[in-house]
């Protein structure tokens, strides 16, 4: 069993920054891959972000890439989202996942769900 605890979110304007941080409960969070999504209004849930049990493979959404940095500290049990040049479409819940791979969080097969923190971008 796992829980998940976001934090970071807030109001931010176009072009700035903002780091996620989630936080995780129990002995066994090394063993899962950990992700991000994120829910604007209206739409679906998508996949932004997700990093390998070990941290040593990460894995972006075309719409993130080159723009958002995941990370996690094991030692920690939380993992991290760094964004950068956010732009109004950036807005959205987003939300902290853990699953059994990578792969299988980019198609969106999640074992737990944090209950997500609100970015806003204002343009």
């Amino acid at each position: 069993q796992v829980q998940l605890v976001e934090s970071g979110g807030g109001l931010v304007q176009a072009g700035g920054s903002l780091r996620l941080s989630c936080a995780a409960s129990g002995r066994t969070f090394s063993s899962y891959a950990m992700g991000w999504f994120r829910q604007a209004p209206g739409k679906e849930r998508e996949f932004a972000a997700a990093i390998s049990r070990i941290g040593d493979f990460t894995y972006y959404a075309d719409a993130v890439k080159g723009r958002f940095t995941i990370s996690r500290d094991n030692a920690k049990n939380a993992v991290y989202l760094q964004m950068n040049n956010l732009q109004h479409e950036d807005t959205a819940v987003y939300y902290c996942a853990a699953g059994a791979g990578t792969n299988s969080l980019a198609r969106g097969a999640v074992d737990y769900w944090g209950q997500g923190t609100q970015v806003t971008v204002s343009s």
